[in-house]
């Protein structure tokens, strides 16, 4: 089968795609960044998944499958340039799986959409409404391009349709939203709140999409790992030194004395839990992860 990977040049991305190689899959790789080391099997285009050239390798290649794993985080670029890529570009990959006969479409889309409130349940499941605009305004482009993507869900019938909402990874990387906050030696948490902290090994992450994939899955399912833990304690199993700060004064250290950068609204998601019940996706792909909380924390220390 032919599968094209947009953002495949990502971590999950690059074990996603070997994992597809060996199972005897073509991987069509989409992706502004080079993967020079890319194995037999992977072809990359270095191309932007909005222009025309990425159109062309649908319209050429004729992809089966699609994993749309091209989406970015406030970490990583400007707010004008997310919504270009997360919102643009993924209504592009839609438009292009409709228009090139596409049979299959993953969307990996992030947990934290369902937003950070005290009065959230603490268990989110698939039916509960994405908050996150009103709760962290900066993920406003990620909750736009999850719900468009779940849009084709009944707009496209012919399209099986997908949608993974998957929780924080980590691992031996040392990359993505999770491992940037706790990236610097002191993590500046709210003082008085020791929220829970769910994520997953991201050798875990690229076996669930695979195993997604596989099951032909469709619909919108969480994915989550082990067991979440409470801040503190991921702190002091990364070697990190959590430093309690007023409310009042957290946005003002965001950026200094060694503390990294974060949108103001980030408070509400240091505060309050974002954990969800992934019961569902378990069950549809029998899913088990194979790192512990303990094994994926010990991986992303050891790898620093």
């Amino acid at each position: 089968m032919k599968i094209v990977i947009t953002g495949l040049a990502g971590v999950v991305g690059r074990r996603v795609a070997e994992a597809l190689v060996r199972q005897g899959h073509t991987v069509l790789g989409i992706d502004r960044r080079p993967w020079p080391d890319a194995p037999p099997g992977v072809e990359m285009f270095r191309v932007d998944v909005r222009k025309r050239p990425a159109e062309d390798v649908f319209r050429t290649h004729r992809p089966e499958a699609v994993i749309h794993m091209a989406t970015v985080s406030y970490f990583s670029a400007r707010r004008e340039e997310r919504y270009r890529i997360n919102l643009g570009g993924t209504r592009a990959v839609f438009d292009y799986c409709e228009r090139y006969g596409v049979e299959q479409a993953l969307f990996i889309g992030r947990h934290t959409i369902y937003g950070a409130a005290p009065d959230a349940p603490l268990y989110r499941t698939e039916i509960e409404p994405p908050l996150a605009v009103a709760t962290f305004p900066d993920l406003a482009d990620l909750v736009a391009a999850d719900l468009y993507a779940s849009q084709a869900l009944w707009r496209l019938p012919a399209l099986r349709t997908a949608v993974l909402r998957i929780v924080y990874t980590l691992g031996p990387s040392r990359r993505g939203t999770l491992s940037s906050y706790i990236g610097e030696r002191f993590v500046p948490t709210v003082m008085g709140f020791d929220p829970l902290y769910q994520f997953m090994h991201e050798h875990d992450a690229a076996d669930a999409i695979v195993r997604a994939l596989t099951a032909k899955l469709h619909g919108v399912y969480n994915v989550a790992g082990p067991s979440p833990v409470p801040l503190s304690l991921l702190c002091k199993v990364t070697g990190r030194t959590a430093v309690p700060i007023p409310e009042p004064l957290f946005p003002r250290v965001l950026g200094h004395f060694g503390f990294p950068k974060l949108p103001s609204h980030a408070v509400n998601h240091v505060k309050h839990p974002v954990v969800v019940d992934d019961a569902a996706f378990r069950a549809a792909c029998g899913f088990i992860a194979r790192y512990d909380e303990i094994q994926t924390m010990d991986a992303w220390r050891e790898a620093g």
